[in-house]
């Protein structure tokens, strides 16, 4: 809003103020910018709403998306500064954290309650069935996690399989091929698969039999929490803005959420049934100590333990130091 002319004087010393008064006001609320990395996955649907609907402006922020086609690719960009924060699993978080990486959850988002899962062809009727079997997924990620407990869940592990190195967005094309019976991937890859001709594959081990082990979350390393709380705290409303436009807006969010998807608006929802946005005021007990997968200590433990088995981190990391809850305990006031 302009200054009103009374305010102005013909004098130097009156210009300098006036000049003053109308930069410094402007200065200090510059919108600030944030680059945050993702990929194409139901759960993360409330950032698409609020980057839609730009719901982050009324918070003071603009973000940017940088979507990825291999989420192991996000962490490493976080380092090198391309990104300001991420959307990670948690298990990326604590691999991270085994390896002296200083990247920390400030807000939990949702966990998989079914949108990951392992599909074989029909051929394949059990986990136990996979071995000897080409087994294709992406190292270092939720697939790779998932298949990782299903496995040691009936008593086998990677030795018993045929491991082949595969993006997620990889295994629909090699399933239709035929030269991969069994994928490990997450929506919308897991629909695309079983919605091909011939009605030849299904899901065997999905998300749903893990229930908060594969939980997405919000992170930002150490140095950005410190330097621009107040931008993060911006990030967070927003996505609380626009998953309450979810809820009070069902089908226009679907079709928002469908674009990015690459689906129709039924679709979507389909896939968002897969997962479960976590509300505020569920939030904080993800960040308790206790041993529910819905905790991260607990499902900590077992993420932890199994990336230590498969020797892919060198030790378990301290969970308390993989999050910092002051964001959500600010909003939850």
């Amino acid at each position: 809003m302009p200054l009103s002319p009374r305010f102005l004087r013909k004098t130097l010393l009156g210009a300098c103020l006036a000049t003053a008064a109308i930069v410094l006001p402007f200065s200090a609320q510059a919108i600030e910018k944030m680059k945050i990395g993702t990929v194409v996955w139901a759960g993360y649907a409330p950032f698409y709403v609020a980057d839609e609907l730009d719901l982050y402006k009324a918070h003071n922020l603009k973000v940017e998306l940088q979507f990825f086609n291999d989420p192991a690719l996000i962490p490493s960009a976080m380092v090198g500064g391309a990104l300001d924060g991420g959307m990670l699993t948690y298990d990326q978080v604590v691999g991270g954290a085994a390896k002296g990486l200083s990247h920390k959850v400030v807000m939990p988002v949702d966990f998989s309650n079914g949108g990951d899962a392992i599909v074989a062809d029909k051929s394949i009727t059990s986990v136990k069935d996979f071995k000897g079997k080409k087994v294709g997924f992406n190292p270092l990620s939720p697939s790779d996690f998932l298949l990782a407990y299903a496995l040691k869940s009936n008593g086998m592990s990677d030795k018993d399989i045929t491991p082949i190195n595969m993006t997620p967005e990889a295994i629909p094309g090699a399933m239709a091929s035929g030269s991969l019976p069994v994928g490990v991937t997450y929506e919308p890859n897991v629909s695309q698969i079983l919605g091909m001709p011939g009605d030849k594959y299904h899901v065997v081990y999905s998300s749903k039999e893990a229930p908060g082990l594969i939980t997405d979350v919000l992170a930002f390393d150490d140095k950005v929490i410190a330097k621009r709380p107040e931008a993060i705290k911006a990030l967070m409303q927003g996505y609380l803005d626009a998953l309450a436009f979810m809820q009070s807006n069902p089908d226009e969010a679907a079709k928002i959420i469908g674009k990015v998807l690459g689906v129709s608006p039924e679709e979507a929802k389909e896939q968002m049934s897969g997962v479960y946005n976590i509300p505020l005021a569920e939030m904080a007990s993800n960040f308790e100590k206790s041993d529910s997968t819905k905790s991260f200590f607990g499902s900590g433990a077992v993420i932890a333990q199994l990336l230590k088995d498969n020797g892919q981190i060198p030790v378990i990391p301290d969970f308390a130091a993989t999050f910092d809850a002051q964001f959500v305990e600010a909003l939850a006031k």
